[in-house]
């Protein structure tokens, strides 16, 4: 029978087994990477967030969970603009985030 749904497949994270070796030499790099609460206000003033889906608070998750190739499209859509890090609350300087992060390999190497 066709009851008019589908199930999608489960996106659930087992964080014991996900590689965070980015995001740790990301936060040994950039102590900053810690303090964000994710609060929302770099994505609520980001120029290309509606489009693109950019989020300095969404990528630190998306390290933190191990979904690199999500990371990667969002750090591909930044402008550098720094809106983000005029408002956010706790003061990180996140067009250092993003440039750090930018020059990080997947295995948490510096590449350039």
């Amino acid at each position: 029978m066709d009851f008019g749904f589908k199930l999608s497949p489960s996106s659930a994270v087992n964080l014991d087994t996900v590689d965070t070796r980015r995001f740790d030499r990301l936060a040994r790099l950039v102590p900053d990477a810690l303090t964000c609460i994710g609060c929302g206000s770099c994505s609520a003033t980001c120029t290309a967030a509606p489009w693109s889906g950019m989020s300095v608070r969404k990528v630190l998750l998306g390290l933190q969970r191990g979904r690199d190739e999500e990371v990667d499209r969002m750090l591909s859509a930044c402008m550098l603009c720094g809106k983000c890090t005029m408002v956010c609350p706790r003061g990180i300087n996140t067009r250092q985030l993003i440039l750090t992060l930018c020059r990080l390999d997947k295995n948490g190497e510096v590449v350039r």
